[in-house]
């Protein structure tokens, strides 16, 4: 139900009011808004950039990346001028550059938030003791084309020579994230776009440098690549020689991070002097009283309970023993890969946050409803979903999900539910800029495809191409490999680039070698799943956004197809819809840990992409494939290379260890191979 707010005042400014009947951008107001919200085009049409200045905020604190990113949408609503520097993945300045567009770099980020202060009517203050305020600030600063700001900096901001009023000031305003959301749900949605939808993290872990502290030391560590338990036990570690602090700190990591099979943690027992200190089994009470950062490690409820870390990531528990203690021992019941360290030096934590500021230009210039809501808490759920319904079928979402991998299958497959289809963008910078670059591209020409053979042919497909910002960073970064060129590989990418960010498209088409065939990420023009989707608007959406796979060449599909977490295959009728209205050769499907080709309608190849993560997986693979394998007809295999620990330099190793009896080829080749074996017509 709406709410109305009491008034704050701050010491130093005018008191205000939050009420339902506060002036807000009209209707009127948002539908005049820039930038373009033709219904022609799935994503708003931004002005094209002329002259960029460029801030640093990469090490800058996250308040003001949060300021200086609402202040980018303001701006850059009107005319791409503003460009953060947010990220290094791929190269401070490699996008930058092949914008080509002239740009002054500023070294105090201050001066560019001076240079455009005049162009905000005011703040909007968050609340920290409810972070889900900083997305309510972000809708409000979109509404009355104002920053978001701290108290702390709200403070500076009000002085000169800034003398920036506070609009609204939220803190207090709110009891916790639901109440948040329905209030703005209730009082502002009404004057958002509903062209499209936002969810973001409202705050984020600090950054924490890469590897271990420079004060831990190894203490015990897998040199086998163990993923089956086969290794488990209770490993006993002697943390005495870190002693001499107030606390010891235990880390655990992956020991072969591109693999992500990393340690697995049932049971701790800390002894001092042969005293139990701590006790405690992963997933209780107890162990979160010794659970120091907790990272983007995960709990699961196999083997008794577990906490694990896979790739990059890691926990660390701490351990205050008594003073003079001479003796301290961890009894440890663990398995898979781990990488055991120890110190003494409070290191930083991840469960340190900072506001998250990634993606808040495109809101606030669109004035967009921002959102973040957990769809496994059935309250959030109701709230997701009453959004979900209220917006036209081909809606897109743009962000993520809350809660891991259990948010996205759950979130997808509600959003699909409703018709609207995901755009991961929460980590893609400057989208406001990048959407006013032009597609300058031309397509290549199809190479001549091999003759059919009594062969096993393999196909890779690189995966997250559904993901906006993996277009952005990691896939530039694999783009750049030496490698690349040198074996055919499948680059999942969004056909949405067209209008997101045809810059990066261009990129990526203009510098393709023959052996680079750019196919679109699950499920199409964006990430959905196809079982879910009504089947009422299921072919007008295909029809609507078949054109950005026409336009941008990536004519095959590859599919995520999931109920209840679990990968289904396609109905009848919605691949026939593939078919008829994407007029694809032929479908990838699911990512599995087998392979296999289906005819479905007797016409459409689809191909179960068998998911890897290593080169030494895929070489197992293929060599029970043609053990197995009698030789008389082809046979056809598609890997799925995992975007996140794999590269062309990995697809070239692998592809090197194969004999004759292999043949690599690219996904159209690929179909048009199996179209062939199967006495199918060639696709139209």
């Amino acid at each position: 139900m709406a709410r109305r707010f009491t008034l704050l005042c701050l010491a130093f400014l005018c008191a205000f009011s939050l009420s339902a009947g506060a002036a807000y951008a009209s209707d009127a107001d948002v539908q005049s808004a820039k930038p373009d919200g033709s219904t022609k085009r799935e994503l708003p049409s931004f002005k094209k950039p002329k002259h960029l200045d460029v801030a640093d905020i990469y090490d800058a604190p996250g308040d003001v990346k949060l300021l200086l990113g609402t202040l980018q949408g303001i701006v850059n609503r009107e005319q791409p001028r503003i460009y953060l520097i947010e990220s290094q993945e791929e190269g401070k300045w490699t996008w930058l550059e092949d914008m080509d567009v002239p740009y002054t770099l500023h070294p105090d980020y201050w001066e560019v938030f001076s240079a455009y202060r005049s162009e905000a009517k005011g703040m909007i203050v968050y609340d920290p003791e409810v972070p889900d305020t900083i997305n309510v600030a972000t809708t409000l600063a979109g509404l009355k084309n104002a920053v978001v700001a701290s108290p702390e900096l709200a403070v500076k901001l009000s002085k000169a020579p800034y003398k920036l009023k506070i609009l609204d000031d939220l803190r207090g305003q709110f009891d916790n994230r639901i109440d948040a959301y329905t209030w703005q749900y209730e009082n502002l949605w009404k004057q958002t776009t509903h062209q499209m939808l936002i969810g973001l993290d409202p705050d984020t872990a600090i950054r924490i440098p890469p590897g271990l502290p420079e004060s831990f030391v190894t203490i015990a560590e897998e040199k086998e690549q163990v993923r089956d338990a086969s290794n488990r036990n209770t490993y006993s570690l002697d943390l005495s020689s870190h002693l001499g602090t107030s606390a010891v700190y235990l880390r655990f990591d992956d020991a072969f991070t591109q693999d992500g099979w990393g340690p697995a943690v049932h049971e701790v027992t800390v002894k001092a002097d042969g005293t139990e200190i701590a006790h405690f089994i992963a997933g209780t009470p107890e162990e979160e009283a010794y659970l120091y950062d907790r990272q983007n490690s995960k709990f699961a409820e196999g083997q008794g309970g577990h906490r694990f870390a896979d790739n990059g990531n890691y926990f660390v528990y701490k351990f205050s023993p008594p003073a003079g203690t001479k003796s301290l021992t961890a009894e440890v019941d663990m398995w898979n890969q781990y990488k055991v360290s120890a110190g003494n030096i409070q290191p930083p934590s991840a469960e340190q946050r900072e506001p998250y500021a990634y993606l808040r230009d495109y809101a606030v210039a669109n004035k967009a409803m921002v959102f973040w809501l957990d769809s496994n808490v059935p309250e959030q759920k109701a709230l997701f979903e009453k959004i979900m319904s209220d917006v036209k079928p081909g809606t897109p979402y743009l962000g993520w999900f809350s809660n891991d991998v259990e948010g996205e299958f759950s979130s997808v497959e509600i959003a699909s539910r409703y018709g609207v289809y995901v755009l991961a963008a929460d980590w893609f910078s400057n989208l406001t800029v990048f959407s006013g670059t032009k597609p300058n591209f031309k397509l290549a020409k199809t190479p001549p495809r091999p003759a059919l053979e009594n062969k096993i042919y393999v196909t890779y497909t690189f995966t997250e191409g559904d993901n906006f910002q993996y277009n952005q960073h990691r896939m530039r970064v694999m783009w750049d490999d030496p490698a690349r060129g040198k074996v055919p590989i499948n680059w999942t990418s969004s056909p949405l680039l067209y209008e997101g960010a045809p810059a990066i498209l261009n990129y990526y088409l203009n510098t393709a070698t023959e052996n680079d065939l750019l196919i679109a990420g699950p499920s199409g023009a964006g990430y959905f799943y196809p079982g879910p989707w009504p089947d009422a608007s299921f072919r007008p959406f295909l029809q609507q956004t078949e054109q950005y796979l026409k336009k941008t060449g990536m004519t095959i599909p590859y599919v995520l197809n999931r109920v209840d977490g679990q990968n289904i295959p396609l109905t009848p009728f919605k691949a026939s819809a593939y078919e008829k209205d994407y007029k694809a050769p032929g479908l990838f499907i699911s990512y599995e840990d087998n392979y296999g080709i289906e005819i479905l309608g007797g016409s459409m190849p689809v191909s179960t992409i068998r998911g890897i993560s290593t080169a030494q997986d895929g070489l197992k693979v293929l060599q029970e494939a043609k053990a197995n394998w009698d030789g008389k007809s082809p046979l056809f295999i598609s890997f799925g290379l995992l975007a996140w620990s794999m590269t062309p330099s990995d697809a070239l190793a692998l592809t090197e260890q194969l004999g004759t009896d292999f043949k690599v080829v690219r996904a159209d080749h690929y179909f048009s191979l199996i179209r062939e074996s199967y006495n199918l017509p060639a696709a139209k």
